[in-house]
């Protein structure tokens, strides 16, 4: 595998990453829990969500040969609050989304690393783009899991190593590493 097939192989797996983040966040909170917001300047998850869906569609869609800003979006309404939704259609919209980057990212050959691309007018390289999504997309999903993670509270199951468990995950893995040799 060379170092273009390797990154895009890293990127993708890092995408489903945060997908399953969001989505193993989603698994513990309520139905009603996605439209609530801490204060009056935060974001529920459904408005999060909704942002991180319209911010995939507009990057992901013909991302070789269009800016990243389509102009059908309206970023700005992706957060208001008044909207009409239930939860499948908010997991509707963020199954859309991953579908779109998933399909894109998947599609890109070695060749297309070397290429340009733009958002809101400003160039990057498609490596330099991806990154930035993964970067934005890292931000939100934690974003959602502390939301989700507050709301449970008590009840939370973590989705890393637990509190006071580092010593035994690591006795864990050292395990399997001596397995595998």
């Amino acid at each position: 595998m060379n170092l273009a097939e390797n990154y895009l192989k890293s990127c993708i797996k890092e995408f489903k990453g945060l997908k399953t983040l969001g989505e193993k966040s989603f698994s513990q909170i309520k139905d009603e829990d996605f439209f609530v917001s801490l204060d009056d300047e935060s974001n529920s998850i459904a408005i999060i969500v909704r942002h991180l869906s319209g911010n995939m569609i507009s990057r992901w869609t013909d991302f070789l040969t269009s800016d990243g800003e389509k102009e059908y979006r309206n970023r700005d309404e992706e957060f208001e609050r008044l909207f009409y939704t239930d939860k499948d259609d908010i997991m509707s919209r963020w199954e859309k989304g991953w579908k779109c980057l998933f399909d894109t990212v998947g599609s890109l050959k070695e060749e297309d690393l070397l290429k340009d691309v733009y958002i809101r007018k400003e160039k990057h390289t498609v490596p330099e783009a991806i990154n930035r999504q993964l970067t934005h997309y890292g931000y939100h999903i934690g974003q959602i899991v502390f939301m989700a993670k507050h709301l449970e509270s008590r009840n939370w199951k973590s989705l890393s190593i637990p509190r006071g468990k580092s010593k035994d995950f690591n006795e864990e893995m050292d395990k399997k590493s001596k397995g595998k040799k």
